[in-house]
Parts: C-alpha cells; structure tokens; sequence
C-alpha cells in the first residue's frame, strides 16, 4: 500500500472531483502540488494568487465541472478575497486549497484566515493528519450541495507529514424537495387560468437541467419566455422575447409587465433582472420555484423549494388540459417584430472613438459563432448581451457582477479557456481599467488558451464613474486613465494584437480568424465614454428616485 501524506490524501480526494487546479505554488501549498502532480490532475499556473480562485469559478460556470485554486497562506490567501467573495455571492462551488498557521499555534506573520472566510460567508475546513480525505470529501460536498465557495486548509507542520490510514465514508447524493400536494398543486392551477403566462428562467433552471422541460411547459400552455443574462437562450423558441432586465429591448419589456402570471425558475429576481421593480405589471401574480428555503424578492406571491427540472416535470403532468392563453404569443411576436431594437450606435461620436454600440455589432459579425464569452465587471457588460449571439447559457460567464467588483476577468478566462473542449473560441470582454488591475495574467491566458480574443472596451477612464460622478459635476481627474498601448503589451508577451480606432481595422481579428484562430488575439478597441449604457442610466434613476424618497 503507497504511504501517502496528508497533502498526498488531499490531492488523493479531490481527484475525485476535480481535474482542474489553478494557482501559484508557494511554501503554503508546494507538498499539495506536488502531490497534485503525482494524482494527474493538470495544474495550470497563474501569476496572481487572486486568479486562482476567479479561473476555478469560470471553469465551473462555463462547464459545470467543479474545478480548484490553490494559494500558500498569508499574503497568498489574502490575495485571492476578492475572487473568493464574488464566487460566494455568486453561488459557485469551488475549492480553495490554502496553507495554514501550523497546529502548534499561529507565528508572527499568520493572520486568522478562518475568520477571514468567515467574514466573507465561506466555510472553513481544516485538516487533520487522521482524517485528511474525510474532511476533505466534507468540504468538497458542501461546495457541491450548498453551492458555494469553501476553505480546505493544510497546516503548515502537516503538509508533508504520513496521513493517517482513514475508510471514507459513502457521498451523499443531495436531496430533492418538492411539494407537489401544496405549492406546484396551486403553481398549476394559476399557469392553467393564465390568459397572458410568462416564464423567466435564471441560472439555477439551467444548472439543474430543466431547459427542455421549461420549453414544454410553456408551449403546452402558450407562455412567453424569457431569461436573465445568466441563462441567455436557455428558453429560446417561439414566444421568446430575450433578456429580461436592462440589457433586454423596451419592445420586449412591454410584454413582460402584461403578463397575468409569471413563473420564475431558479432565478433571484435581482433589482437588474426586475429593472428596478418596473420589469412586471402591479397586479401580476408571481410564482417563484427555487432550490433554496424562501422566497427571494418581495414580488413573489407563491414560493416553492424544489429542484428546477422535477418541479418542471411535476408541472408538466399536473397541466394535461388546453390553457387558457390563446393568441398570446401572436400578439407578443407581432409587437417584437415592429418595435424598435437595440439602438444600432452612430457612425461618429464628439471625440471621434468608437460607438462601443456599432462596435459591439460589427465584432459580433467578425467573431467566430461558436464562442465562450466571458466578462469582467464595468460599465459595457451590456453590450455581449445586447449585441453578441451568445449560443448557450454556459456560453455567457459573467464575473463581477455578484460582487460588484472589476479585474477578475483575465483569470476568469483562463478557467474558462481550460473547460473549452469543443473547439469553442473563447472571447474575454473587459474595460481597460479592469485589464489593468489583472494584467499579470493576461500572460496565463495567453499560455492556457488554445483560441482566444481578447475585447478591450478601452476609453482611457473608468466609465461607469464617468457617467455616474463625473455627470453630477465631480472632478474627472480620478476616473481618468492615460491611454495604455494594450496592443503593444501583448505582443510582448506573445499575443497577436492590433489597435481598432474604426471599424475597418476589424480586418486584422478577421484574417486570424480566417488563418485558423489559434492563440491570443487582443483587440484594443478605442471607444468613446460619451454614450451611457442603458443598464447604468436606469440603475442611476432608481437610485436618484430613491434618494428623493428618502428626502421627501
């Protein structure tokens, strides 16, 4: 029998789950990447320890497979808070493989790094030397069942100690709720009445599988469809009217604040999905179906705890007779057709930068159709949404948003270059200050990708600060960023590259695309800050209203 240590147990478990680490070695967590090595799991290098965690959680949202960061204690775990925090609000499992102050008591230079998770609402799990696999299975089915981030930490003196010899126990299949004699019972008989039903789908319908039951249900009873931008095109076929939120058309919204009854699957109906409590109609009846215990927003009228697919399916049988809408979609396909679409940009701005609108449209001409787009937070995450056909839910990772934070997008990418399988390119959205602050990887990504385009709005500022601050009359100076060379800096690191002032320099992504569109490409696109993104002008509102409220 191979002795093993207690890292060697770690890595030994989560070879069970995983395939895929990320992170920088450090005395903290050198032994669990040797040990790492050893079980086969590929280990993919970043150059900042908070790209660890940020390239784990994009793997896992644009697969589904579970995936680990690794970081040395101290300094190293300090790092990665910010990605660790946003996969948290995010609910995305994944594991971070940390070292820790040794058993015999904290050194000077050790911080409390269970407190610290603590603060940021993740679980800590921490290893002993006889039951090293056990808790590490513990806290690898925690992340799975609760969907969340957790801790696994490695004491200093035990990382390369023998292992205790451990059975590990059975894992627990997750259990399903549903309440099928009580809330599905009543959800059908409401969607069965329903003269004008809408059904929104989020992120949670599509992890757990229920996009094709969803599709049935609202055929069967002549719904029209809709998804946050997390589950973009998960409920896509006749009657379905986009994003719901402000990254969806005026036109679109229309027909969503007339439904009478609106089913809403796996999805927080978060102040940006209900475009700011505007998305639905006043006397609108609202049944939210969700894995979790309790009703997300104020709105809901009827909540059931269930699993997204059984519920669908449960639906399904309880709705055999004809539904009451008739004509419905008709009516609401004929509007979306007339009504006016995204605003399709201008051929000149004041500065003479790109619209990021015409720019957003023409690179959606230019990119490859099978895409994986992956964004950083900023002020045009609205525009892959808006603009770009985004083929699948998976196809469309959002980082940031959770936490309201920007700069994981590089690391994001690299996790998500890593799940791609199929031939996919991945595209990377960001803003020229969220790039910055992540820079060191866009060297991993370059290494870690097989097809890559780099998109970098770049309008030498932080924008979303520019409309929000800079227009209320504050001095811009702080939101100002000279403009980086960001072409030049790929090519130094070995990127293909070109700067995109018009239009017609879209020809150079063109021809490597056309050249076969292997490696990095990074396009630096020079955008104006003159055209405020819908998305920001209507949070802006609600939140002036809301002050006058206060006020008043």
């Amino acid at each position: 029998m191979t002795t093993l240590t207690v890292s060697g147990r770690v890595a030994q478990v989560l070879s069970s789950y995983v395939s895929d680490v990320f992170g920088v070695m450090g005395n903290g967590n050198v032994y669990f990447l040797d040990a790492a090595e050893k079980q086969g799991l590929r280990f993919t290098p970043v150059r900042h320890e908070g790209a660890a965690i940020a390239a784990a959680d994009a793997h896992y949202r644009s697969s589904g497979r579970l995936a680990a960061g690794t970081t040395t204690y101290g300094p190293g775990y300090t790092n990665a808070l910010t990605a660790l925090a946003e996969a948290v609000q995010a609910q995305i499992p994944v594991v971070l493989v940390t070292g820790d102050a040794p058993t015999s008591g904290a050194r000077p230079q050790d911080v409390d790094q269970t407190a610290i998770a603590t603060g940021l609402g993740a679980a800590t799990f921490t290893v002993t030397r006889d039951a090293a696999g056990a808790i590490t299975q513990q806290a690898v089915e925690y992340a799975l069942t609760k969907r969340t981030a957790v801790v696994l930490a490695i004491p200093y003196d035990l990382a390369s100690l023998e292992a205790g010899n451990e059975e590990l126990p059975a894992a627990h299949a997750p259990k399903v709720t549903d309440d099928i004699d009580g809330g599905l019972g009543q959800a059908a008989r409401l969607l069965a009445g329903a003269k004008r039903p809408l059904i929104l789908a989020g992120r949670g319908a599509h992890l757990a599988g229920a996009g094709p039951e969803l599709r049935e249900l609202a055929d069967r009873i002549g719904a029209l469809t809709a998804g946050t931008a997390l589950a973009l095109n998960l409920l896509k076929g006749e009657g379905y009217l986009g994003v719901a939120g402000g990254f969806g058309t005026d036109t679109a919204a229309g027909p969503m604040g007339e439904a009478d009854v609106v089913l809403v699957v796996g999805a927080s109906l978060s102040p940006f999905t209900m475009r700011f409590g505007h998305l639905l109609g006043p006397d609108s009846t609202v049944i939210q179906i969700d894995a979790g215990l309790q009703p997300t927003n104020p709105r809901v009228d009827l909540f059931v705890s269930a699993d997204a697919k059984t519920a669908a399916g449960r639906l399904l049988s309880l709705l055999d007779g004809e539904a009451a809408a008739e004509g419905w979609r008709a009516e609401a396909s004929r509007r979306l057709a007339e009504g006016p679409a995204h605003h399709p940009g201008s051929d000149e701005t004041s500065d003479g930068r790109l619209d990021p609108r015409s720019l957003a449209s023409a690179l959606d001409a230019v990119l490859p159709e099978r895409r994986t787009v992956v964004q950083d937070g900023g002020h045009f995450i609205g525009w892959a949404p808006m603009y770009w056909n985004i083929p699948r839910p998976q196809d469309m990772v959002m980082v940031g948003t959770a936490f309201q934070s920007i700069g994981l997008g590089l690391a994001s990418a690299v996790g998500a270059a890593r799940a791609v399988e199929d031939g996919r390119t991945l595209v990377l959205a960001s803003g020229d200050g969220g790039f910055l602050m992540g820079l060191s990887d866009l060297e991993s990504l370059i290494g870690a990708a097989r097809s890559a385009i780099v998109v970098i709005y770049n309008d030498a500022a932080y924008g979303a600060e520019i409309h929000q601050y800079g227009s209320q009359g504050l001095t811009e100076k702080p939101m100002l960023i000279p403009e980086v060379d960001f072409s030049g800096v790929a090519r130094a690191l070995g990127a293909e590259s070109a700067v995109i002032r018009s239009l017609g320099d879209l020809s150079a992504l063109q021809e490597w695309i056309n050249a076969g569109a292997q490696g990095t490409f990074v396009a630096d696109c020079r955008i104006t800050s003159s055209v405020r993104a819908p998305w920001l002008t209507e949070w802006m509102q609600a939140s002036q209203a809301a002050k006058a409220a206060v006020a008043g």
